[in-house]
Order: C-alpha cells, then structure tokens, then sequence
C-alpha cells in the first residue's frame, strides 16, 4: 500500500495553476458505474500546457492515475491514494490537420471524434461512435466496436512523461492487439488520425444504424463500464455467460444485465466490491461449467474499503 502523501506535498491551485484541484474526493461521480471511493487528490488541468506545468511541479514520488469518462474502470470502495488527473473536458482540441489526418486530444469523447469525421466527410471512423469513452481511454486499450478498433486509425500520438516532458510517438513503437496496448511507460496527450475520404450523410447514417443497434442490445439507461471481459478466441463472453444461467444474477446492487450478459450494471445501490465479488463469481461459473478462464476488460484499481478487505469468495 502507497502511504498518503500530505496535502502540502501537491502543488496547490493559485497564480501558476490555472486548473482545478480538489482534495477527497469521491471517485463514484466521476465513473460511468457511479461506484468508487475517494482520490487523495483531483486535478482538471486548464489545458495541455497547465497539465504539463502541473505534472513537473508533482513529487516525483507521487501516485498518478489518468482518469476520462470512467467508463472501462472499477474503482474500489477504498478509493486511490495520490493524484488522479482528469482529462475529460480539459484536453479538448480537435481540428482537421490536412486532407486526410485530424488532431484529437486525450479528453476529447469518441462518439464527438466520430461526428465530427462525419461533418469533416472522412469515412472510418463511425466505429468510434459505439466506445463509451475519451479517446486517450481508447489508445490505453485498443478499444473497439462494431469491428472497428481505434488504433487501425493511428498515425502518431502525443505523449508525456511523468516529468511532464512531450513526446511524439509512431504506432511501431507500441504492441498492439485485442484490447491490448504496450509502449513507453507515458501518457497520451493527443493522436493523429488518418481517415478516408467520406460521405457525410452516408456517414451520419452508419453512425445512426450503429447507436441504434447499441441501444437496442445493451444496457445504455443503467449504470455500466460497457463490456467487462474480453471475448475469447473464437467466442463470446455474452455467450458464454448466457449459457451458464447468469443473465440477472446479482451480488447486492450489482447485476449480470438481463440485455447483455457481458455488461454488470449497477441497480442503484451497489458497492464497487458488489461488482468485484460478482466480476469474480461470472469467471468462477464460466470456467467451472464451460472450462474458459475469461480474462477482464473492465481496469479495476484502488484500495479495497477496510470492512471489505480480504479475498473474494
């Protein structure tokens, strides 16, 4: 465990910080299945040169987490000790950079990247439209949806260090694969995209049919991280989890979707360690009744509250 560092340890807001910082606070407003205790410290940068000011005025000591839409994450009751950097509504700036590339910083929302493609008549990335989240969420990961997956359109991305120094970074530098991203120990700051020429209605329509068919086969009204175990090769969680009876399930407020068998959704009043214990027992069942070990896509992080500590059953 990471001692808590002292408030007086982390930069404070004035003159030379243009961001907000706030201090305890509850991470269950900042993630998509509104669960998860509290971060030591918060910080939503003015912009990406206030980010970089911040992170090399931190203590090189100092616990750091990027957070965008929380979606793709489970926060325990415990919350996380150090400093959670917020990108959603910060690292905004999206612009077309020539013919075929455009420029997305980190805290811009996919489904934004996607319509905005539209607009620009750039055809390829409606897929993005489906990813519930930021896209510098969406390099950690590879997301993907509908077929697509977001790194087939990278053609650079823009890092920083710990120290707040930039870098520029081509794909080859990273191992890239299902839900599955390794590289240089950074943060992603932005990406260049490369598109094909499009059709802007025929775009908006694809990006229509896509959200309709989402709504229509997941649970969009109910609090979720979107899908919490990868597909095994060959096969589909949802499937497999299906198969096993579970669809309705539910360890306290946290339910197996009768919509989705692959998406937990949160009834109202689940804890995150209700859906840790039920993330546990889905891959329990499926590897006792189907001999699949499923291997999770939902980032789970933080400290267990200390009633809750221990193993799972």
């Amino acid at each position: 465990m990471v001692a808590e560092l002292p408030v007086s340890s982390v930069p404070s807001s004035g003159p030379r910080w243009r961001g907000e910082l706030r201090h305890d606070e509850p991470l269950s407003e900042h993630t998509s299945w509104r669960v998860g205790g509290p971060a030591d410290h918060l910080y939503w940068p003015a912009d990406r040169q206030d980010l970089l000011d911040y992170l090399q005025a931190l203590p090189v000591d100092e616990p750091l987490f990027w957070l965008g839409l929380g979606s793709n994450l489970l926060v325990r009751d415990g919350g996380l000790r150090g400093t959670v950097i917020c990108t959603r509504g910060c690292l905004r700036i999206m612009y077309r950079a020539d013919e075929s590339h455009i420029y997305v910083e980190a805290g811009v929302a996919c489904a934004q990247v996607a319509r905005y493609c539209a607009e620009q008549n750039l055809g390829g990335a409606e897929f993005l439209a489906g990813i519930p989240g930021t896209l510098g969420g969406a390099l950690v990961m590879n997301a993907g949806a509908f077929g697509g997956e977001t790194w087939t359109l990278v053609e650079k991305v823009h890092t920083t260090d710990r120290f707040g120094t930039v870098h520029e970074r081509r794909p080859e530098e990273y191992q890239v694969g299902y839900r599955h991203v390794v590289g240089p120990p950074e943060y992603f700051l932005a990406a260049e995209l490369k598109l094909q020429t499009g059709d802007t209605a025929e775009s908006r329509e694809r990006i229509r049919e896509l959200l309709a068919r989402r709504s229509a086969t997941q649970p969009t009204h109910q609090p979720s991280c979107g899908s919490v175990f990868r597909n095994p090769p060959g096969d589909h969680a949802a499937r497999l989890i299906e198969a096993c009876g579970l669809k309705g399930f539910h360890i306290g407020g946290a339910c197996v979707s009768e919509k989705h068998a692959n998406f937990i959704v949160n009834l109202g009043y689940a804890s995150a360690d209700d859906i840790e214990r039920l993330i546990e027992h889905v891959r329990n069942e499926v590897e006792r009744h189907r001999g699949i070990r499923l291997e999770t896509e939902v980032r789970i992080v933080g400290e267990p509250a200390p009633e809750s500590a221990g193993e799972i059953e």
